[in-house]
């Protein structure tokens, strides 16, 4: 079978962390050709994961910023004799791949979490609480991985690279401009430790308590949609159904309920703990460690300690 992973770029690099994780979820079905729309050097970044038999680079202009119009016009370009399309899911992933799949007449198996066969697959619905298994007859399955469920594909490959262009460029749509939040904090989908912060934290002024805090723990800040929605945070750090599902070895919940759409983003984590003044409050029903105290006690605190 001939797998086509569509890598992630993101500022003209290639982001390593969720291309590798797709990488090892692509290897499981057959032989892949990973397809980098971006600079030469992301390309070759590609062709260093384990797993990756052929990297194929586009560098033209119509794609080097991930419009999903021509980068769904140049997949489809590379489809021919490929059996699974498969990318991270991620914003880029999730923009591209329905766009794809209308395209080629098939249906798109989303954020799935482990590959049964060449056809059937698991993916979390209802939040998280329930596991579905889909079975796909399509000709060409398109599969957008869930990337805090595979672990990533190790380095020191050496996969050929080839140049291809796209041959008609499309011109509904044209970039401006990437508004990105930039800090010097582990990037959150990837981060090992992450810290979040919840309505409980009462401010956009006080949110400072979770930023400290994950300043000493070497962290990515992260946030519920209550906090985000409120004004405390901005949409880059939500975590939850409808923000960014993370996996880290320890994940600390400061003032968070535990809202299911939250948890479905988190439940995952190696290690939680969370720290809330309400000893009823759901997210203690899933963490490993609960603090009942408040937060502008125990965070200054804790943090002072550290």
């Amino acid at each position: 079978m001939s797998i086509l992973l569509i890598a992630e770029v993101a500022g003209g690099a290639l982001a390593l962390d969720a291309t590798a994780k797709a990488a090892t979820a692509a290897a499981k079905l057959g032989s892949v050709t990973a397809l980098v729309c971006g600079p030469a050097a992301a390309a070759q970044a590609a062709a260093e994961i384990a797993g990756i038999d052929r990297v194929l680079v586009c560098e033209d202009a119509a794609v080097a910023n991930g419009l999903a119009e021509n980068v769904a016009a140049l997949v489809l370009q590379q489809a021919q004799g490929v059996t699974h399309i498969v990318a991270p899911a991620t914003n880029s992933g999730r923009n591209v791949l329905p766009r794809v799949a209308a395209l080629l007449d098939a249906m798109v198996i989303t954020d799935v979490t482990e590959i049964l066969d060449a056809q059937t697959f698991k993916r979390p619905i209802y939040a998280g609480n329930a596991i579905q298994t889909v079975q796909s007859t399509d000709a060409v399955k398109i599969l957008s991985v869930r990337t805090a469920a595979f672990e990533p594909a190790a380095s020191g490959n050496a996969a050929p690279v080839e140049q291809v262009t796209l041959a008609d460029p499309l011109a509904l749509s044209s970039h401006v401009e990437d508004m990105v939040v930039k800090s010097d904090r582990p990037e959150l989908a990837s981060a090992e430790v992450v810290v979040s912060g919840g309505r409980g934290v009462g401010s956009q002024e006080d949110f400072a308590l979770i930023n400290g805090l994950a300043d000493k723990l070497g962290a990515a800040v992260g946030a519920s949609r209550a906090a985000v929605d409120s004004g405390y945070a901005p949409n880059d750090y939500q975590v939850g159904q409808t923000g960014k599902v993370v996996a880290p070895n320890l994940y600390v919940a400061v003032g968070i309920s535990g809202a299911i759409q939250h948890l479905a983003g988190m439940k995952d984590s190696k290690i939680i703990v969370a720290i809330n003044k309400d000893e009823e409050a759901p997210i203690f029903q899933v963490a490993d460690y609960g603090l009942v105290a408040d937060l502008f006690d125990a965070v200054p605190e804790l943090t002072g300690t550290l």
